[in-house]
């Protein structure tokens, strides 16, 4: 029987096989221990916190009756995260919505020295959040599902891969796809924004 206080190093693929052996208490410490990750990224795709609470209840119902088909050929939070993602998008789309909330501190992908050598003051930050959220919803579901992996979650390129059940190869080029056109659309709607080698790279064109 599962222990009610699992040992610290309980790893994931013991608490699974306890689960699958009946363990209500196995399954709990599963929840505790990624319901946080769940919420935060499910917190990317909506703005009330209700929500959000009702569609983690969602995913861990769907992890529930589907943990017996878990195979252990990838990270069991790769797993967790594709089926996350996936009532996200679902939730949007029968909302018939496509907004996106994203809520870091600048909201730009790149940044180099100079950048911490000239901190933003908090408005410019809020700015730089606002439009953030603006452009990033314009992008297109796979782009914008993509930079929030990769940018606001830090997942690896081979994370996403298995989260999204895609090649490699395809997480490279639909992130640079979405990269690029995310600055195009900074380029055109606030090239204000731009950092300062970009904009006089841009103004010395011919």
């Amino acid at each position: 029987m599962f222990a009610l206080k699992q040992r610290p190093e309980t790893s994931d693929r013991e608490l699974i096989a306890a689960v699958l052996d009946g363990s209500e208490a196995a399954f709990g410490a599963l929840v505790d221990r990624y319901k946080d990750r769940v919420f935060r990224l499910l917190g990317r795709y909506c703005r009330d916190s209700v929500e959000c609470e009702d569609l983690a209840q969602d995913v861990f119902l769907k992890v529930f009756r589907k943990l017996h088909t878990f195979n252990h050929d990838s990270q069991f939070f790769t797993w967790l995260y594709r089926i996350t993602v996936n009532a996200a998008t679902d939730h949007l789309s029968r909302a018939s919505s496509r907004r996106l909330r994203l809520v870091e501190d600048t909201g730009l992908f790149e940044h180099d020295d100079r950048d911490r050598e000239n901190p933003t003051t908090p408005l410019e930050q809020e700015e730089l959040a606002r439009v953030t959220r603006e452009l990033v919803d314009q992008l297109p579901e796979k782009f914008r599902t993509i930079l929030v992996l990769r940018e606001f979650e830090g997942l690896s390129y081979t994370d996403i891969a298995e989260v999204l059940d895609i090649q490699l190869g395809t997480v490279e080029s639909r992130l640079f796809r979405a990269r690029q056109r995310f600055k195009d659309a900074l380029i055109r709607q606030h090239p204000e924004l731009l950092p300062v080698a970009d904009a006089g790279a841009r103004g010395g064109r011919r």
